[in-house]
């Protein structure tokens, strides 16, 4: 099972706001020893939204789609999840429940009355109109919902809102997938090499263990290590372990020049 990450807005594309999803959802499924398998970004754009979120469904991943579920003009996500699925838009019952009650509490601690009928009330209830068959996210923070259909979740921009909500996800619907993604990584700090010399070495390494990917990061002006790369394998920890004793060995046949050595 794969995961993906929709985040949605102009905002982070202009850069009026730093994105915090990305992050942040990569720490969630690590701790539950599982990744992120890709991340789009997507403006406030109708056509765009809807074929990000048609790609989506198609993939078969589990995916979480950040922003652009209220009821203000540039949001877009709920009839854009609608049109991408080929399905209507509807009050969702659960939903209108959810978001009057909250009304109720805001004129609560207002200390007014709570009045239903009232046009801006009215329009709070689009917050509600979900695409068809879809169910409701719980939301802690306002107890106005997100939604899911099937493996694609909706939930709302704001990180108050947002990482609460797809943790209930990740330890409810998939808590049987906790660990399944749990990955080891070893590195070590070659000296002195160019990528394109060690690329055989590591298409090799790969071919001669197929559970683990090989990686590497080059840095030509680190304060400590200067120009190297860090060369390194990842997979399960037998998979890991029984790779880098190879690849150490490669490089020595190689002629490498080795530095510090990490685990993560």
């Amino acid at each position: 099972m794969n995961f993906g990450l929709i985040i949605v807005g102009d905002e982070i594309l202009s850069g009026k706001r730093q994105d915090k999803h990305l992050p942040k959802v990569i720490e969630l499924l690590a701790a539950r020893g599982l990744q992120l398998s890709w991340a789009r970004y997507v403006g406030d754009e109708r056509e765009r939204i809807t074929a990000v979120i048609r790609d989506a469904h198609a993939s078969g991943d589990v995916v979480f789609s950040c922003g652009g579920i209220g009821a203000t003009p540039d949001d877009h996500t709920r009839q854009c999840a609608a049109a991408a699925l080929g399905l209507g838009l509807a009050l969702h019952p659960k939903a209108k429940a959810l978001i009057l009650e909250r009304m109720k509490d805001v004129a609560a601690e207002q200390g007014v009355a709570f009045e239903p009928d009232r046009a801006d009330n009215v329009h709070r209830l689009n917050m509600g109109v979900f695409p068809v068959g879809a169910d409701i996210i719980a939301n802690p923070y306002n107890k106005i919902p997100g939604f899911s259909l099937g493996r694609l979740h909706f939930v709302p921009g704001f990180p108050v809102m947002a990482w609460p909500m797809i943790e209930s996800l990740l330890d409810g619907p998939y808590a049987h997938l906790h660990g399944a993604q749990r990955q080891t990584e070893r590195s070590v700090i070659v000296f002195g090499a160019m990528e394109a010399s060690l690329t055989p070495l590591m298409e090799a390494l790969e071919a001669e263990h197929p559970g683990i990917k090989v990686f590497s990061l080059p840095s030509v002006d680190h304060p400590q290590w200067g120009r190297h790369i860090e060369l390194g394998v990842k997979g399960s920890e037998a998979a890991s372990l029984e790779a880098f004793a190879a690849l150490k060995a490669k490089l020595h046949q190689f002629g490498a020049s080795l530095g510090p050595e990490m685990v993560r």
